[in-house]
C-alpha cells in the first residue's frame, strides 16, 4: 500500500504541516481501486457500441435474407404483361399469383348508369317532388321547395341525400340540365327516376331520360364465362388486377394473352441486398480482429463473443441445403467467397440460374431444413432479437458487470466521505498540537529556571 509522508520540518519549530494537501495525498490513495474500476468501465462501455453495431449488422442481414425467406417476400413476387394493351393491361400482379400465360376475351365492357334532364332555364323555378333509386336499394325523394326549387338546388339536394347519385349542372346549346351519374358502376348501379317534377316557369312536365345503361363487363378468361361490375377485374386470375379497355375484336379469334412470370429483377435485388448486408457484417467484424488508429486493440481484439459470430456464420454459410433439389450451395446462385470472407454475386449466373431454375431456387430458401431458413435462425441467435441471442446476453452481461462496477464506486464514495471527515478532524489536531509544541517548550523552560535559579544567576 502507498504510504503519504508528512514534512514539517523540526517538531520544535512550531510550523506544523499542510492538512489540506495532506488529506487530498490520503484521500488520492483511498480512491485508487475507483481510477481500476473506471477503465473496466470504459472498456466495457466500448465492447457495448461495438456488440450493438454488430447487433444492428447481423439484424440488417435477418431483414434482407427474410426477404427471401418468407413465402410473400421476393421470391413470390409476380409481374406480368398483356399482348394487346388495346384490349387490357395488367395492373399488378401480387405474391398469390401463380406465374402462367391465360387466354382473355371481351365481350363488353362495364358502363356505368346515367341520366339527364330535359333542358331547363338555370333562372326557372321548379316544383313537384324528385324520387330516385340506385339497384335495389332504398328509393329516395325530395320534395321541391324554396331551398330548392332551382336546377342547382336540386342537384345540391340530390348529393346531400348520400343516396349513391352525383348531380351536377351543364349547360349545353339547348340548355341546362341536371346530369345524374351512379356512384355504383355495372347493372347494380342502374339508376331508377319517377316522380313528378315540374317547370313552374313553362308549366311544363321535367323528364329525365337514360343517356347510358349500367351494365357489367362480360368476359371470359381461359374459356370460362366470367362478368364484372367494373373494367378494373381483380377477381378473374387469382393475386392478378387488369383493366379491360376494349372489346375484343371479331376477327381475333386467339384472344389477348395475360402473361404472368416470376419477377426475377426483385429476386436479384433481394439477393444483391443479402450480399450487401452480409459483407457489412464480415467487415466490422474483421475491423474488431485489429486495432485502432491510435494502435490500440479494438474493443472485442480477442473476444469469445467475436469468435463465436464468425465461426456461426461461416459454418451456416457453407452448410448444404437440404430439400432444395438440386440447389445445395450459394455457389450454384453465382455467389462466392472472397479470401477475406466477403461474398461476390455473378449476377449473369444468378440470372441464368432463376430463368431455368425458379423452384428450386425458391426451395432453396423457404423448404424446411433449407440454406435460407437454416441461415436465418442462425442469424437471428447471434444478435439481438432472441432473448438468449449471443449479442444480447453478452450485452446483458455487460450491463451487470456496469451496475456492478457502479455500486462499487458508490459505496466507496460514501465510506470515503466519513473517513475524509474524520481524517481531517484528526490531522487538524495533530497539526495544532504541533504548532503548539514551541509554546509549550517555552513554558517547561521558564519553570526549570524558576526550581533552579538559573535565571537570577545569569543575570
Amino acid at each position: 500500500m502507498s504510504t503519504v509522508g508528512i514534512n514539517f520540518g523540526s517538531a520544535t519549530s512550531g510550523t506544523g504541516f499542510d492538512v489540506a494537501s495532506t488529506v487530498a495525498s490520503i484521500m488520492a490513495i483511498q480512491r485508487t481501486p475507483e481510477t481500476a474500476w473506471a477503465a473496466q468501465t470504459t472498456a466495457l462501455k466500448a465492447q457495448d457500441t461495438a456488440l450493438t453495431a454488430l447487433g444492428t449488422d447481423l439484424s440488417n442481414l435477418s431483414t434482407a435474407l427474410s426477404a427471401l425467406t418468407a413465402f410473400d417476400g421476393a421470391m413470390s413476387a409476380k409481374s406480368g404483361a398483356s399482348s394487346d394493351t388495346t384490349v387490357a393491361t395488367l395492373l399488378s400482379a401480387d405474391f398469390t399469383a401463380r406465374a402462367g400465360t391465360h387466354i382473355l376475351k371481351v365481350g363488353q365492357l362495364a358502363q356505368t348508369s346515367a341520366q339527364n334532364s330535359d333542358p331547363v332555364a338555370a333562372t326557372d323555378t321548379l316544383s313537384g317532388t324528385f324520387t330516385f333509386q340506385v339497384g335495389n336499394g332504398k328509393a329516395t325523394t325530395i320534395t321541391l321547395d324554396s331551398t330548392n326549387n332551382t336546377l342547382a338546388g336540386l342537384a345540391a339536394a340530390i348529393n346531400a341525400s348520400g343516396a349513391g347519385v352525383t348531380a351536377d349542372v351543364v349547360t349545353g346549346t339547348s340548355g341546362s340540365r341536371i346530369s345524374l351519374i351512379s356512384q355504383t358502376s355495372g347493372v347494380a348501379g342502374n339508376i331508377t327516376v319517377s316522380g313528378a317534377l315540374t317547370d313552374s316557369t313553362t308549366s311544363s312536365a321535367v323528364n329525365f331520360n337514360v343517356s347510358q345503361a349500367g351494365q357489367d363487363a362480360a368476359f371470359t378468361i381461359d374459356g370460362i364465362d366470367m362478368t364484372s361490375s367494373s373494367n378494373t377485374v381483380s377477381t378473374a386470375i387469382p393475386g392478378v388486377t387488369m383493366q379491360l379497355l376494349s372489346v375484343t375484336p371479331t376477327s381475333d379469334t386467339a384472344g389477348t394473352q395475360i402473361q404472368i412470370v416470376n419477377d426475377t429483377s426483385t429476386v436479384s435485388s433481394a439477393l444483391n441486398s443479402f450480399v450487401t448486408a452480409y459483407n457489412q457484417l464480415i467487415t466490422d467484424m474483421a475491423t474488431q480482429e485489429g486495432k485502432d488508429s491510435t494502435g490500440a486493440a479494438e474493443p472485442l481484439y480477442g473476444s469469445s463473443v467475436l469468435s463465436q459470430i464468425q465461426s456461426q456464420i461461416s459454418l451456416a454459410l457453407g452448410t448444404a441445403s437440404s430439400g432444395s433439389g438440386s440447389m445445395q450451395y450459394l455457389t450454384q446462385l453465382g455467389i462466392t467467397t472472397n479470401t477475406d470472407g466477403t461474398l461476390s454475386l455473378d449476377s449473369s449466373q444468378l440470372s441464368s440460374e432463376l430463368s431455368s431454375d425458379f423452384n428450386d431456387v425458391t426451395t432453396f430458401f423457404q423448404n424446411v431444413g433449407s440454406f435460407g431458413q437454416s441461415m436465418l435462425t442462425t442469424i437471428n441467435g447471434l444478435g439481438t432479437a432472441g432473448a438468449n441471442s449471443t449479442i444480447k446476453l453478452a450485452l446483458s452481461e455487460n450491463s451487470d458487470q456496469e451496475t456492478t462496477l457502479a455500486d462499487n464506486t458508490s459505496a466507496l464514495e460514501l465510506r470515503l466521505t466519513s473517513y475524509q471527515a474524520s481524517l481531517t478532524t484528526e490531522l487538524n489536531t495533530a497539526n495544532q498540537i504541533l504548532q503548539g509544541i514551541p509554546g509549550q517548550l517555552d513554558e517547561v523552560n521558564q519553570i526549570f529556571d524558576a526550581i533552579t535559579g538559573n535565571h537570577n544567576s545569569n543575570n
